[in-house]
């Protein structure tokens, strides 16, 4: 499984672009790392787990903006066509390092 979290947030003022950063900083420290500019992605090891993030993510939403989440198997994940650029492989975004005790 796969969440995937994609937001706009407006930046126009200086508690905008703070509430912007810290929103940012906080889904990297949750375990997600950035497949495009405001496009999140981390691996989940069960759909429940997921949803366990996305009610963790909901704690500290912004004041302002879009934010949505979508919940991905692997098969869709890695079906997803790159139609300019290529693939990031990091360790970070496999499920291979995923460990299910």
């Amino acid at each position: 499984m796969r969440l995937m979290v994609m937001f706009d947030l407006p930046t126009e003022t200086s508690k905008q672009r703070k509430q912007y950063r810290q929103f940012r900083k906080k889904l990297i420290n949750e375990g997600f790392i950035m497949i495009q500019y405001s496009v999140y992605v981390r691996v989940c090891t069960t759909k429940s787990a997921a949803e366990f993030l996305e009610k963790r993510i909901k704690d500290f939403l912004p004041d302002e903006g879009i934010i949505q989440s979508l919940v991905l198997t692997e098969k869709q994940y890695s079906d997803m066509h790159f139609l300019r650029g290529k693939m990031i492989e990091e360790v970070r975004n496999s499920s291979k390092r995923t460990v299910i005790l």
